[in-house]
């Protein structure tokens, strides 16, 4: 299952349910899970581990040095959620010791070709990366959140849960869960991503306490502090409508508004 023209280091860990195209690159002390197909002239690091049922395509590069002028050498991981799938030429670096050691994507992502997961990143469960999107570095991306073509996030930004970001956008402060943002150079907001909380089967009751949220913190004109009291007294409090709250009274860079 491995192409004669790969480049296997002995100290790689590789199930015998892989498949390696011809001239990928795989580095010592390496882990590759079982049922992963990894395509022709793939590079990956030292400090890497992939999950089981992945599909890697031609020239991605996963595991390389971070791009941090701080970083020093030290021991530091990529690791790949089960059954994600990364496309041509698709980038994504080791963590940094200063910002946790750890670049993680979550199970069943999605990144389109030339994405850039930078290091210290996280994603969580079924994130999509449209082409070319790119994460600076320290940036957590919630479940099943999607970014446009070539949206760009600032470092230490934080994308909620269900969050849509149109293509060519720039993120500078964290995106609430649920939500639809756009627009160059920044983002701003534009209402709840109704399209897919439907497709993810969210009841037409939590839609709409979510949009009563989204209205009273967005819409009435009022400070952050007002607005999330008046949320709690006036909407239900339902497990959504408290991670909405929640992110946004957690939010160290600020919100996007």
């Amino acid at each position: 299952m491995i192409h004669p023209t790969a480049v296997v280091d002995p100290a790689a860990e590789i199930d015998s349910n892989v498949q390696i195209g011809p001239y990928t690159v795989i580095a010592r002390d390496v882990q590759i899970h079982a049922g992963t197909i990894i395509g022709s002239h793939v590079t990956i690091n030292q400090y890497t581990t992939i999950g089981p049922d992945c599909q890697i395509f031609e020239h991605a590069a996963i595991g390389a040095i971070p791009q941090a002028l701080k970083f020093g050498g030290e021991k530091t991981v990529v690791r790949i959620g089960r059954g994600s799938i990364i496309r041509e030429f698709v980038t994504i670096h080791r963590g940094t010791e200063f910002g946790g050691g750890i670049t993680e994507i979550g199970e069943e992502n999605f990144l389109m070709a030339y994405t850039h997961i930078a290091h210290d990143c996280f994603t969580g469960r079924k994130v999509i990366f449209a082409n070319a999107a790119s994460l600076g570095g320290h940036i957590r991306v919630g479940d099943c959140a999607t970014l446009g073509a070539f949206v760009a996030v600032h470092q230490f930004v934080r994308i909620g849960d269900y969050a849509f970001i149109g293509a060519v956008s720039g993120v500078t402060k964290d995106i609430p869960p649920y939500v639809l943002a756009s627009g160059t150079p920044r983002a701003k907001l534009y209402g709840l991503n109704v399209v897919g909380l439907q497709r993810h089967n969210f009841s037409t009751e939590t839609v709409l306490a979510l949009k009563r949220a989204y209205r009273i913190v967005f819409r009435l004109g009022l400070t952050l502090n007002e607005a999330i009291e008046r949320v709690t007294a006036e909407v239900d409090q339902i497990p959504e409508v408290i991670n909405f709250i929640n992110f946004i009274k957690s939010s160290e860079r600020g919100i996007t508004r």
